[in-house]
This record gives C-alpha cells, structure tokens and sequence, in this order.
C-alpha cells in the first residue's frame, strides 16, 4: 500500500507545477506579442491605416469640405496626401512632415506613377528606404527610414484623378528595446508573484485532502474513533461528511460483528452444552433414558437447526444467489395455514382479522418466511397475556399486514437499528427471548427484492407493531368482472 501511495506525486506539487507552467506560458505570449512582433504587427497596422484614409478621401471626392477632410487626416494620422490627374497636375495637397518623398515629385514623375497605378489595376502600394529624411519623431536626426506610398486611381464627375499618400514607419527598434527592458523586469516580479500564488494555492487546496488521507489511514488500520474535517472548499467539505458517514457506518458494522460474535457463539453454545449434558447423563445415569429428557435434545436441535438456518437464509439473500418466483397466490390463505400450526404448537392466543381473501404476485415462499419472523418475533416480545394480534388491511391498490404483540415495546431511538443483522434490543440473552437476531434483517432483504415497503411503530410498555405492504393481484375472476 505504501509503495502504491508513493507511486504519484504529491496533488500539491502537482498544483504548484501547473501554475508555475501557466505563467511561463503566459510571460512566453506576452514577450512574443510585444517584442518579437511588434514590428509586424505596427507595420500591418500602418498598412490598414493608410488604407482607410485613402478610402475615406475617395468617397469624399468632389465634396467642398475636402480641404478640411484632408487636413484632418494629415494631422492625426500623420499622412501626406497629393491629389493629381492623369498628366500630373496637383489638385490638392497635404502635408504632414518635412522632405515627405511624395511631394518632392514633379508632374512628369506623378504622371509615370499614374500610369503605373492604373496597370496595376487601379491601386499600388510600395515601401521606400530612404537615406536622411527626418520624421517628428527623430527631428533634426538623420538615417535609413523607411516610407509607404499609395496609390489610388478613380474617376471623379467623368474625370481621372490620382489619390496619393505617404506614411513613415517609424523604427521601433528602440521600443522593442524598451519593452525588453520592461517585460524582463515585470517577468521577474510575476514569476515570484506567481510562485508565491502558487505555493499558498496548492498547500491551501491540499491540505484538506492530506488530513483527509490521514484520517483514512487511521480507519484502514481499525480506528473508527476518527473524525475527518468537512471544512475548506466545497469538494474537500463534501468528501470529509461523506468519510465521516462512512466511518458511521464501519463503525455500525464492526460493533454488528462483535455482537454476531457474542450472540451467535452463545446461541450455539447454549443448545450444544444442554444436548451434550442431557446425553451424558441419559448415558451415565440409569433411569434418566426418559421422553422428557428426549425432548429436550430435540428442542435444542430445533433451536441449533433454525439459527443456522437463519444465517445461511440471509447469506444467500444479501448475495443475491436466491432468485424470486413469483406468482399470484392468496395471502390470506397462506397467512392462515401459518398461524395454523403455530395453534397447534404454542399456548399463545393468535388473532388475524381481515375483510376478505387478496391476492398479491410475489414468491408465496418468501412471503410466508416473512411473516414466519414477524410472528416469531412478535411471539418473543410479547407481554404475559400472550397476546399476538394479526391485522389484513387494504388501501389504493395495496395490502397492508400488520403484527402487534403487547411487548415492552421499543425505544424510539433504537427503531432504525432493529432491521440491522444480528441486532437486538434485548441484550440479556434471556431464555425466553432466544434468537440469531437475523429475523428482521430477512424480513428486510426479502421485502427489499420484492420492493415493497415496511416499517414498525412502537410504544414502550404497550407493544410493537411491525408491518409490511404488498401490491394487490387481479385474479381471473376480478379481471373478467372489469372486463364485462
């Protein structure tokens, strides 16, 4: 076992790594996006940009605020604009910053860039590297800039024009070094900002589960006097109450076990030690060879006989080996051919009223084992009178058996336990009230299998009342009266 615990890693190292992994992954994107392409993405940006306003220039062509339209673009967009016709002539311009490429043209060089435009399919862009133009941004600074020009031709009120435009690309060399400097600062206080995170976040979402393994280890090792914590976060709070129903119930189970162990070995040992006895002194002692002593040995074989018979029932029952056969029968008749031989064994006065004969579809069998144990038991518990009353009810399709004995009745604190195996209310081991304590576990199993429901009320120094329901069978009498 504990090789197989050692096997995985620990779930906060585990949780520590992931975050530690999403946030190189993130600082990772964050450097491309901001250094890598930065260029690339400014360039493309530029591109659209001068685009849009040629765009904007064409479909304001001829109107008279265009002077106006124009001189806001050069402003905020840093674009020079030249509009000219066919043989070069300027119509409007617009400039945006000094030596701009496009208005050092004469009218021969923008007439050749007409023409270029127009075979090109009406629009031309190109990028030019020129030597000591100086931009806004590096004024009084010279060198190597590079200069988008286009080019767009239309036609305006049955006459050809030109839009020209030129835009520096500013070089971003040194932003891209500034960002460098600024990511690797603020990728250092992330990463320790996030292992920091990370750390508190793991030992916080372990910590519960590693008490929670804890406490299971003690139970593994036999120690139900545990109790596992159901704080933290909903998933962990949730585990723990289900451990701690858990260890409910082993405990209920290993306090079960003890009790089998003491019940079962004294019941046995009980009609053992009698027949032996009885038989050694019907062996030894002249005279004593009697049909009393006889008796004797074979009630103590009938009690030996029905508690192992008890325990090889409920087995089978809980082991799903036993399969139902079911069939219609009268329940009323079978309930009275029961308490028949009860009569003929017993001193008890046994009652059973009920209004008329039913039939239910389940396994006559089981059924009658059913009842068997409530009347076993109910003849166990009840008062001096020896009163047992059975009782057949009907209501919405369902019948209803009810047993009440006039016992000392039951605690009702101790009404969900009695259904347990081996369970007992009565611990003295009286003679009187002798028993493997599987009755009503049978009970259980068997009405379970058939789905039915039962239950027991009870009142202390009055008696108990057990009672189990049934589904009502149409016979073939009933079915052809619904029929006509």
């Amino acid at each position: 076992m504990a090789i197989g615990l050692k096997r995985n890693s620990s779930i906060k190292w585990k949780i520590f790594a992931a975050f530690a992994v999403f946030t190189a992954t993130m600082l990772g994107v964050l450097w491309l996006f901001q250094v890598v392409f930065l260029e690339s993405f400014y360039k493309a940006t530029k591109v659209n940009e001068i685009r849009s306003a040629s765009d904007q220039v064409c479909t304001s062509l001829p109107d008279q605020t265009l002077s106006s339209i124009l001189r806001t673009i050069a402003r905020e967009q840093q674009i020079c604009i030249v509009i000219c016709d066919a043989a070069g002539n300027r119509l409007y311009s617009e400039n945006a910053m000094p030596d701009c490429v496009i208005h050092r043209l004469d009218p021969w060089s923008l007439s050749m860039l007409y023409m270029v435009t127009e075979s090109n399919g009406g629009a031309y862009m190109e990028r030019l590297y020129l030597e000591g133009q100086r931009t806004p941004e590096r004024s009084g600074s010279s060198g190597s800039v590079e200069s988008l020009v286009y080019a767009r031709n239309v036609e305006v009120s049955g006459r050809k024009v030109m839009v020209l435009m030129n835009s520096v690309l500013t070089p971003v060399g040194s932003t891209v070094r500034t960002l460098q400097v600024q990511l690797l600062s603020l990728s250092g206080v992330m990463l320790l900002l996030a292992l920091g995170i990370a750390w508190l976040l793991s030992r916080k979402i372990s910590r519960p589960i590693i008490r929670i393994n804890s406490t299971a280890r003690e139970i593994a090792a036999g120690n139900y006097n545990v109790e596992c914590d159901e704080g933290g976060y909903r998933e962990a709070a949730e585990l723990g109450e289900t451990m701690n129903y858990m260890v409910g119930e082993l405990s209920k189970v290993d306090r079960l076990q003890k009790e089998l162990i003491a019940n079962v070995s004294h019941d046995l040992r009980t009609p053992l030690t009698l027949m032996s006895g009885y038989a050694e002194i019907m062996r030894d002692i002249p005279g004593e060879n009697t049909p009393e002593n006889v008796q004797i040995i074979l009630d103590e074989t009938r009690r030996l006989s029905s508690l192992v018979s008890d325990l090889l029932d409920i087995s089978k029952l809980q082991a799903g080996a036993v399969k139902l056969e079911k069939k219609v029968f009268d329940l009323t008749s079978s309930i009275q051919d029961i308490l028949k031989r009860y009569t003929k064994l017993t001193d008890y006065h046994i009652e059973f009223f009920y209004e008329r004969h039913v039939f239910v579809y389940a396994d006559p069998l089981k059924i009658s084992q059913v009842v068997y144990n409530l009347v076993n038991n109910a003849l166990t518990y009840t008062g001096e009178n020896k009163q047992v009353l059975l009782e057949q009810e009907e209501e919405e399709g369902k019948v209803r058996i009810s047993v009440t004995d006039t016992g000392e009745g039951i605690p009702q604190e101790k009404l969900q336990d009695i259904w347990e195996r081996y369970y007992k209310v009565d611990k003295a081991h009286r003679r009187a009230q002798v028993g493997s304590g599987l009755g009503l576990s049978i009970v259980k199993t068997i009405l379970d299998l058939h789905q039915g429901s039962y239950g027991v009320e009870s009142q202390e120094n009055v008696g108990s009342t057990f009672w189990f329901e049934l589904d009502l069978a149409q016979t073939g009498a009933e079915e052809t009266e619904q029929k006509l």
